[in-house]
């Protein structure tokens, strides 16, 4: 019977999104990103501590390629260890028919900001009155809730989202800011990715959560944003600070109406200022910077016409 190999890292938050993007390049069948040291139940505890450190996890064919794949996994991250430690891998075997849900066991509800409650698809949970809830599967795209960069922009999200405003989520991954918009308000969502596969996960997570007809999921960039000509009231890109910086220099703030607003995340606090500076080349003015651990998530509005 075939078989997958799992590799998993505990790192802490500055390393996880490195680790992630370099275990993507040989893990085709998904990396996850999650929590360490939150218990099963302690999503309805309270507020949810930042944590510590974050599990990174990958899979990829047990088959004839499996030793050289594990042996360049290896290689790469002995360089990331000489610049940052992110400690040992750990390698386990995963029947073919158990891999897909292997990473769920360990996917949990969490509640986030003052009223979110992110639940796997397959758990059923009690909510209060005022939760905004959302159900959520992210399948083979980025976006579980559990990462920090995700968190920070679903607190952004819950207090910048407007009855009735316009919404592009650049990088949509599962969908699942598209969707907090949508509950928290917004009219419509464009949610934009440059992957097919995130583009058809948010279609379905919009779906099971009700809110398929006010959003349009589709394969795009920044670049057919822009020469579309659409501008709008909220924008929400949660991709990497050496993605942000270049889109900013190829009229990112020109998708914001003047008064609009733009969420950036995907960065590590070192990076804040050079990317508070590309935003305000841009056209974009920074307001506030939210935090958990290393990671920030900007806030920034684009001036009022006069």
């Amino acid at each position: 019977m075939p078989q997958w190999i799992e590799i998993s890292l505990r790192v802490d938050g500055e390393a996880a999104e490195a680790v992630a993007q370099e275990l993507h390049k040989f893990c085709t069948q998904g990396v996850a990103v999650e929590q360490d040291g939150i218990m099963p139940n302690a999503w309805d505890d309270g507020e949810v501590p930042p944590p510590e450190y974050l599990i990174v996890r990958g899979y990829f064919p047990d088959d004839d390629n499996a030793e050289h794949t594990r042996q360049q996994i290896n290689q790469v991250l002995r360089y990331l260890n000489m610049m940052y430690p992110v400690g040992e891998p750990v390698y386990k075997q995963v029947k073919d028919e158990d891999w897909a849900e292997a990473w769920k066991a360990h996917y949990k509800p969490v509640r986030i900001g003052q009223r979110m409650l992110i639940r796997p698809r397959w758990i059923e949970v009690e909510t209060a009155a005022n939760d905004v809830l959302i159900s959520l599967d992210p399948g083979m795209a980025f976006g579980t809730g559990t990462h920090p960069t995700t968190q920070l922009c679903l607190e952004a999200l819950e207090e910048t989202v407007k009855p009735g405003v316009q919404v592009l989520d650049l990088g949509c991954g599962s969908g699942i800011l598209s969707i907090a918009a949508l509950k928290l308000g917004a009219a419509h969502v464009l949610a934009l990715d440059i992957d097919p596969i995130a583009v058809d996960v948010t279609a379905e997570n919009a779906t099971d959560n009700g809110v398929a007809d006010r959003v349009t999921a589709q394969t795009g960039s920044l670049e057919s944003v822009v020469s579309s000509s659409r501008r709008f009231d909220l924008i929400v890109v949660n991709i990497l600070a050496k993605v942000i910086i270049p889109m900013c220099d190829n009229h990112l703030g020109e998708t914001v109406r003047p008064g609009g607003i733009g969420i950036f995340s995907g960065l590590i606090d070192e990076q804040a200022d050079d990317v508070e500076a590309a935003l305000r080349r841009t056209g974009l003015v920074p307001q506030r910077r939210y935090t958990q651990g290393d990671w920030v998530a900007i806030v920034a509005q684009r001036p009022a016409s006069v």
